[in-house]
């Protein structure tokens, strides 16, 4: 059983290393189900990198969570402004990334991330956020219809020559949250 909830906070600079080390965590250990290849090495030793999240922090229409243990990040929500969705739609801001350690699954961890950004995310004044997930990752897939999303259509996520389907999901109007803070997942209803 798990205590209390960590803290969210914004990422600050000093999180750079913490937030790429465990987007190479989670990547790989969610994607790479057969094997390591250097197709998908070089992209996830190209993009996480401490430099890329320094980059992102300064961009005034990205906006970053962390779930803050007594250890460290276990978790964090990237919000990206001015992001038009793939198949069409109102919103321009996307949850980019959704991040949780594997050891933490289940804990409230990912939960409390979403709530606080699209709290967040409702506080700047931003859209109610859309997103994409690897169509075959049925536990985030879950997660996102359980927690007010709704599947609108599909895109592919690109690298190398290869395409990979990805569902797109908007945040539902209508949608019935579940779980903690669902006050915060309810405000865009009202």
């Amino acid at each position: 059983m798990h205590s209390a909830q960590p803290p969210i906070r914004p990422a600050a600079a000093h999180d750079c290393s913490s937030l790429a080390a465990l987007s190479i965590e989670v990547w790989l250990g969610t994607y790479l189900r057969h094997g390591v290849s250097a197709q998908f090495s070089d992209y996830a030793l190209d993009h996480f990198t401490p430099a890329h999240f320094e980059a992102a922090l300064a961009d005034p229409q990205e906006r970053f969570l962390v779930s803050q243990n007594q250890q460290g990040i276990d978790g964090y929500i990237r919000l990206s402004h001015g992001r038009p969705c793939p198949v069409g739609g109102p919103s321009c801001t996307e949850i980019s990334t959704l991040y949780v350690q594997p050891r933490h699954h289940g804990s409230g961890t990912g939960r409390c991330l979403l709530a606080a950004g699209l709290e967040l995310c409702r506080g700047l004044g931003w859209d109610a956020p859309w997103l994409t997930t690897n169509s075959e990752n049925r536990p985030a897939i879950g997660f996102y219809l359980r927690h007010g999303f709704s599947r609108t259509g599909m895109t592919h996520f690109q690298i190398g020559g290869e395409k990979y389907p990805n569902d797109v999901f908007q945040f539902a109007q209508s949608g019935q949250p579940h779980g903690a803070r669902a006050n915060a997942l309810q405000d865009f209803t009202e």
